[in-house]
């Protein structure tokens, strides 16, 4: 039996029980999308590709699940090279299929002709152009192994349009086996024996926990091991919800924005326990003093990771869900660090993420910290890049795996609104709060469209201090106060714009009745745009300045 490339498409996409694709037509790729007019597989049609490759990265975060993107070539696979720089950052699973001129024409500077192959090769864990039809179901069985399986990740592949079109007998896939991929789960006994004995012998041990521990579905496991050894954990910030936020050992987010607690913690440990994070350099600006007079143990499961920054004594290489089932196989003596837990608990009490409240002007962190309050701490939070971002990881009370939704490495402006669409679309029956900058929510904005097409209902939080936050807090902080090009001394009118998209909206500039305006907006059950003006003003605060080590704070308030 003959199938056309089209046919195959389809099958093999319904043999991943992919949900949903996020894309957007064009000329290469009018033979596959002829072929989803039959809605065998649901097509989100986002409004720009950009758009559609952060959706897909918000559904993939949300959901566990591989993000599947379908554009066409030339501008169309351009336009969605952020977000898989973005995706490869953060290790989000994703699929992107991009359209490409007929072969005939590869190399000929064909119309809409772009060498996707050259331009994602440093931003992808592999990519693939077929070049002929009936290679086509096994490259997608093998992108979506690479895609989910060890350091999850992005992986391209590009289809010729005449591709699509041929025909070639149906023939069984094999299982998926390249030899020279062969990810490591199971970490070394002897390594793991190590550890044991590292710990034992520690009296200031201290967890970092990273992305690592969501992506391998491991935070029942860490929850265990926490309440066996009874170390005190610091979070980055993609490593939040892992631990709820009220939990006794838990000191908060570490790094450039983190806690005092945290931050003191790092510093002060004789044992140092990573757990899935990369020791990025928003975590350790100063790698250096970090590491100093500590015993560094590194679990993750991409090797080029471990030593990469900071030395390390005992590395692990494994998926961190193996790695914590066997640590919980094991005693611990948490006597030996009663003491040390006793101070960084003082650390927490005498320093907390604070601001100083007033009637005159909103602050951003209390209405975050209302949010949190109005949700219970339930809620998917998908967030931009900036100012909020930094305050949402602050204020909001985090509680489960995958609750977080937003940029880490990349740090792109315009994440917001698409990923937490990508979000819900994930988890229909969640509370969906999407947090934005006026910076970010320009960027992105047109997605806005999706959420009444598609019957979605999230809360937009616009968080509007007329200006680039971060950027004019850095200005402010280390340029002398010049804010060049920062502040918007002209804005669009934010209410428009989410009339013009046919959703409902409200301005909140009052401090004094914030609250009970944001618990009537809340009630709504249908999609809101909520803009809070907000002090221009504010500082993310405390803060390590770049290069220092981490307990040279600035902005520290102490009780």
């Amino acid at each position: 039996m003959n199938k056309k490339g089209t046919e195959l498409f389809i099958d093999s996409l319904l043999d991943e029980d992919v949900e949903m694709i996020f894309g957007y037509p064009g000329g290469a790729v009018l033979p596959l999308y002829d072929s989803l007019y039959d809605k065998k597989i649901p097509h989100i049609l986002t409004r720009h590709e950009q758009g559609a490759v952060h959706a897909a990265e918000g559904y993939a975060k949300a959901s566990g699940k591989p993000g599947v993107v379908l554009v066409t070539s030339g501008p169309g696979a351009t336009n969605v090279i952020t977000g898989i720089a973005d995706a490869m950052s953060d290790s989000v699973p994703l699929i992107v299929f991009t359209g490409q001129v007929a072969s005939s024409g590869i190399g000929k500077d064909a119309f809409q002709e772009a060498d996707i192959l050259g331009l994602t090769t440093p931003i992808t864990k592999y990519n693939y152009q077929v070049r002929k039809v009936e290679d086509l179901p096994k490259v997608i069985k093998e992108a979506f192994h690479i895609a989910t399986t060890g350091r999850k990740g992005p992986v391209v592949i590009d289809l010729p349009k005449d591709i699509t079109l041929d025909e070639t007998p149906v023939k069984k896939i094999a299982d998926v086996h390249i030899p020279s991929y062969q990810p490591n789960y199971m970490p070394h006994p002897n390594q793991i024996k190590k550890v044991v004995t590292a710990i034992n012998q520690a009296s200031k041990p201290v967890f970092l926990i990273g992305a690592g521990i969501h992506h391998s579905d491991g935070t029942t496991e860490f929850r265990e091991l926490l309440e066996n050894s009874k170390i005190p954990v610091v979070s980055t910030l993609l490593g939040l919800g892992i631990v709820p936020t009220d939990n006794d050992l838990f000191l908060g987010m570490g790094g450039m924005h983190g806690s005092y607690a945290a931050n003191q913690a790092l510093m002060e440990a004789d044992l140092l326990i990573n757990i899935g994070s990369r020791f990025d350099d928003r975590l350790a600006s100063c790698p250096e003093s970090l590491a100093k007079d500590k015993t560094i143990i590194h679990v993750d499961i991409d090797p080029a990771e471990i030593g990469k920054i900071i030395p390390t004594d005992i590395p692990i290489v494994g998926d961190a869900k193996e790695v914590i089932r066997l640590l919980n196989k094991e005693t611990f003596n948490t006597e030996n660090y009663d003491d040390w837990r006793d101070t960084v608990k003082n650390y927490q009490t005498e320093a907390p993420f604070t601001y100083e409240e007033t009637v005159e002007e909103i602050k951003p962190q209390r209405a975050i910290e209302l949010i949190g309050k109005i949700t219970n701490g339930e809620a998917i939070v998908a967030t931009d890049v900036g100012q909020h971002q930094m305050w949402a990881a602050q204020f909001y009370p985090f509680k489960y795996q995958n609750q977080l939704i937003t940029s880490g490495g990349l740090g792109t402006m315009g994440y917001g609104i698409p990923a937490g669409v990508g979000a819900q679309l994930a988890k229909p029956d969640k509370q969906v709060v999407i947090i934005v900058g006026d910076g970010g929510f320009q960027m992105t904005n047109q997605e806005l469209a999706i959420i009444e097409q598609y019957h979605l209902a999230p809360k937009v939080i616009l968080i509007n201090n007329h200006s680039l936050g971060m950027v004019r807090q850095w200005q402010e902080s280390f340029f002398n106060e010049r804010r060049s090009e920062s502040v918007f001394y002209n804005q669009p009118d934010f209410q428009k714009m989410a009339e013009a998209y046919h959703l409902k909206s409200v301005r909140l500039d009052n401090a004094e009745i914030l609250e009970e305006e944001l618990i009537q907006a809340f009630k709504e059950k249908e999609p809101m745009v909520i803009e809070i003006n907000c002090s221009p003003t504010e500082h993310v605060l405390p803060m390590v300045p770049p290069g220092k080590p981490n307990n040279e704070m600035i902005g520290v308030v102490k009780r």
